[in-house]
């Protein structure tokens, strides 16, 4: 027990100290190019910080542990949009950058619906995770052509510095191999665990793994927020959560024989849940273009319920039944109308505003 914790413990750490190695590098290689802070929030963030979503897949996956790495996945993407964003707003209001409402957040619940649909036969193909990968090219060619600022000062002060762009290189290849170190301790360790727990590996990888595999992201996500780094601590949860269906689920699965089997349990609440929460992300993005710390609260209660109902589905208490009930059809139902209203009120006072300034210009002239 003692030694299965050391490791464990050694493989959250190496999974944060990996990711931590690898976004600062790349980061910085990316800085070379002249990309903009969303973009790089979208994309090179996005990626280090899910990059130890990946490396726990594909081991999981070639290992045969499907639900652990279908758990960690789902887990990891739920966590990402209710705790982590929870978190960062309730420490500091997040303003949300207009692109990310009209493109980014339609293409992470399209990309959760597609998910849903390939689920809902009980297995996802490998023609299905070809789809993904390639959904995912199309989306990191679209990225590319919307750019980003070129910083000209920064890029030829380092390009002066040919020696810093091969110590990035070097420490980005580092990073990943931590991670990649780092997710095999920490699968065997949860394996370890689960067993001795009598717990199944799908709620392991849809609380204990997707929150370590999700750590990156929060430091991250808290530290540009507090840095005033609004667009790369929105821009990655956002990017993250694409990227772990798309190169997650998507690359990794093209490395797994034959379909990955979805329980039945994923289809009925989890996916739901996380696309609930995908699609509460439009009206509190749009209000204000800001997500506000009462918004913050009511993610970290809604990510709370949904440990309980994990607590409850583990330990097969009679009341889950009545709790799922409530969740589905009540609590969820009701908090997104009433996020949709307030939107709706929002978009009817802009375009007062809009009206009011027109007439104003037209009595102007």
């Amino acid at each position: 027990m003692f030694e299965t914790s050391i490791w464990f413990a050694l493989g959250l750490v190496a999974l944060i100290g990996g990711a931590e190695i690898l976004v600062r590098s790349v980061s910085k290689l990316a800085v070379i190019i002249g990309i903009s802070k969303l973009i790089i929030g979208l994309t090179v963030v996005a990626f280090g910080t899910s990059a130890p979503e990946l490396a726990v897949s594909i081991r999981a996956g070639i290992d045969g542990n499907t639900d652990l790495m279908l758990g960690n996945i789902i887990g990891s993407n739920i966590t990402n949009t209710l705790l982590i964003l929870g978190l960062a707003a309730l420490v500091i209001p997040l303003k949300v950058h207009v692109k990310l409402i009209k493109w980014d957040v339609p293409v992470m619940i399209f990309v959760t619906i597609i998910v849903y649909l390939f689920a809902l036969n009980g297995y996802i193909s490998f023609f299905e995770c070809l789809i993904l990968t390639f959904i995912l090219i199309v989306y990191l060619i679209f990225l590319i052509r919307q750019g980003g600022d070129t910083n000209l000062k920064i890029r030829t002060k380092e390009k002066r510095k040919p020696t810093k762009i091969i110590l990035h290189a070097i420490l980005s290849i580092v990073g990943l191999y931590i991670l990649v170190t780092g997710a095999t301790w920490l699968i065997n360790s949860s394996l370890i665990f689960a067993e001795m727990a009598g717990v199944s590996e799908l709620t392991i990888g849809l609380t204990v793994v997707a929150i370590g595999t999700s750590l990156p992201e929060i430091v991250v996500v808290l530290i540009a927020a507090i840095k005033g780094e609004k667009d790369i601590a929105i821009g990655s949860i956002i990017g993250s959560n694409i990227l772990n269906f798309l190169a997650v689920l998507g690359v990794s699965g093209l490395f797994i024989p034959g379909a990955i089997p979805v329980q039945e349990a994923l289809i009925r609440f989890d996916l739901v849940i996380l696309l609930i929460a995908s699609i509460l992300c439009i009206p509190i993005f749009y209000t204000g273009h800001k997500m506000v710390r009462w918004e913050g609260l009511l993610f970290l209660c809604l990510y709370f319920s949904y440990l309980f109902y994990l607590f409850l589905s583990s330990n097969e208490y009679d009341f889950l039944t009545v709790f799922t009930s409530i969740m589905l059809y009540f609590v969820l139902p009701v908090t997104l109308i009433t996020l949709l209203i307030l939107a709706l009120m929002e978009w009817k006072r802009r375009f007062r505003f809009r009206n009011f300034k027109f007439k104003n210009k037209g009595k102007s002239r």
